[in-house]
C-alpha cells in the first residue's frame, strides 16, 4: 500500500435539471448533484471518472488543491453532501454554458482552473 494522497476531483452542476434523460439524472443522483451550482468532492478513480465521462455536458469538474478544499469548507461549511455555490462573480466564460472548457466554454474537465473557478464562486 502507498501512503500517496488520492487526487481530489471537484464537480459542479452547471446546467438544469429539466428534461435530462433518466440515465443523466440517475448519475447525477449518485453524485449528489441535485441542484445548480451544488459541488460536491470526489476521489480520483476510475469509478468516478466513468460517471464524470458520463455527465460531462452538464457539469464541470477539475482537480482541486488543498487550499482551495481548505477555503470552501471555512467558508460553505455543510451537515450535507455538497456545497451550495453561489453563481460566479463575473460569469462563467465567455462562450457560456453549453460548449466544452477547451472551446472556451464552462462545461467538462477544467484541470487546473477548477481552483479558479470555486474562487468565484465563494
Amino acid at each position: 500500500m502507498s501512503n500517496e494522497k488520492k487526487e481530489k476531483i471537484a464537480v459542479i452542476l452547471v446546467r438544469g435539471l429539466v428534461e435530462l434523460r433518466q440515465e443523466i439524472k440517475d448519475t447525477l443522483r449518485m453524485l449528489n448533484l441535485q441542484k445548480k451550482n451544488a459541488c460536491v468532492i470526489l476521489e480520483d478513480n476510475p469509478v468516478n471518472k466513468g460517471m464524470l465521462k458520463k455527465v460531462e455536458n452538464y457539469v464541470t469538474y477539475g482537480t482541486v488543491t488543498e487550499e482551495t478544499l481548505k477555503l470552501l469548507k471555512e467558508k460553505r461549511p455543510t451537515a450535507k453532501k455538497f456545497y451550495s455555490l453561489h453563481p460566479p462573480r463575473g460569469g462563467f466564460e465567455r462562450k457560456g454554458i453549453k460548449k466544452p472548457f477547451h472551446l472556451k466554454g464552462a462545461l467538462g474537465n477544467r484541470k487546473e482552473k477548477m481552483n479558479d473557478l470555486i474562487k468565484k464562486m465563494l
